[in-house]
């Protein structure tokens, strides 16, 4: 008779087919040339892998089976110590694995560099110089994304667009904590940091409605950020660019700031028209006025600081706590009961006048 283990493990198997049946496996079924070189890199990495592990396996069943205790018919020589030809097998199959896979990331890693333009834009079309691409800034905030199009002198929140078959040159930064730009159908992910830029080419070569994620935590609303990636035929991305300029606002510098505070769940937003410059601004952190940009400070450091006249600069320079107004609380809260840093003496502690004068003299 079966066991009760044994029976509830079979009957949920062909349940466990059903559910998988409906995954969407958009790494390994991508809409995009790159995301589909790196699909065929996994898989012929994967095969590569099998080669060894296969054999392996096989012959450790097999041996297993075949010096079994009950086996009389197995030879068995316990003299054997040394085989030139099976050690020669043993390390030769492995040795060129090693050295295919090797060669194969090598070339890979340079071919597929995000920060490297598009060749082609799938196996059968190279890029040409004819081939316009078009700009994508992006913007990591918490917890949604902005997108410039400077091109068209628009911007969107959580959703974006691009023409089929047309190159698009992605520039990335972040607001405030580090977090990874990812879209599995198009490309790889690629991360965002505060006051620097990280570059990715991409082409999307299929229409359709794709996801765009956060593949790096970045705090609460970490989950939730997401947003919707559109494939489109040259009209329809005309026409997306009409709706985005028919019912978008104004994006200044102003509404930016208010963009920029923590949030989750934000809604689609389109922005008809865009600050010149607030892309830079807020590559270089100084949105806020006041604010050094980031690229200035570094002008001063190259040129070896600006001396003792640089104490100007302190309020310019508060690039952390941006938006704090009065002083950060203390960590901790003292178990005497007085305020972090209080100059009261502490509560239900008698004071000791000889002490006092110690201490007074001490201090002056």
């Amino acid at each position: 008779m079966p066991k009760p283990f044994s029976l509830a493990r079979v009957s949920i198997l062909p349940l466990m087919l059903v559910l998988l049946s409906g995954c969407n496996m958009v790494v390994m079924s991508p809409s995009g040339d790159i995301a589909t070189q790196q699909r065929d890199l996994i898989v012929i990495s994967t095969i590569l892998m099998l080669v060894i592990i296969i054999p392996v396996i096989a012959m450790t069943l097999y041996f297993a089976w075949h010096y079994r205790q009950s086996n009389t018919a197995a030879k068995y020589d316990p003299e054997w110590h040394h085989s030139t030809g099976l050690e020669v097998a043993i390390w030769s199959a492995p040795l060129a694995i090693i050295i295919a896979l090797g060669a194969i990331t090598w070339v890979s890693t340079h071919k597929l560099d995000p920060y490297r333009p598009l060749e082609r834009l799938d196996a059968a079309r190279p890029v040409t110089e004819e081939m316009k691409p078009i700009t994508v800034e992006v913007v990591a905030l918490d917890w949604k994304w902005l997108f410039f199009y400077p091109d068209y002198g628009i911007a969107t929140v959580n959703e974006m667009a691009a023409p089929v078959d047309v190159p698009i040159n992605f520039k990335l930064t972040a607001s405030s904590v580090m977090n990874s730009f990812y879209v599995p159908a198009l490309a790889g992910m690629i991360y965002t940091m505060p006051g620097m830029e990280t570059k990715l080419h991409a082409v999307i070569n299929r229409q359709g409605e794709y996801e765009g994620l956060s593949s790096n935590y970045s705090g609460d609303g970490f989950s939730h950020m997401r947003f919707k990636f559109h494939g489109l035929d040259q009209a329809g991305f005309d026409a997306w660019i009409a709706r985005v300029k028919q019912n978008g606002t104004a994006l200044n510098r102003d509404a930016y700031l208010k963009l920029e505070k923590p949030s989750a769940k934000e809604p689609v937003r389109y922005y008809a028209t865009v600050d010149d410059g607030l892309y830079e601004a807020v590559l270089n952190m100084c949105v806020r006025e006041g604010q050094m940009c980031m690229k200035d400070m570094m002008h001063i450091d190259m040129t070896g600081g600006a001396g003792k006249e640089s104490h100007e600069n302190k309020a310019k320079l508060e690039h952390d706590n941006r938006h704090a107004k009065d002083e950060a609380p203390a960590a901790t809260f003292p178990e005497t009961g007085n305020p972090a840093r209080s100059e009261e003496p502490a509560e239900g502690v008698e004071e000791n006048p000889a002490t006092m004068n110690h201490d007074a003299h001490q201090s002056h």
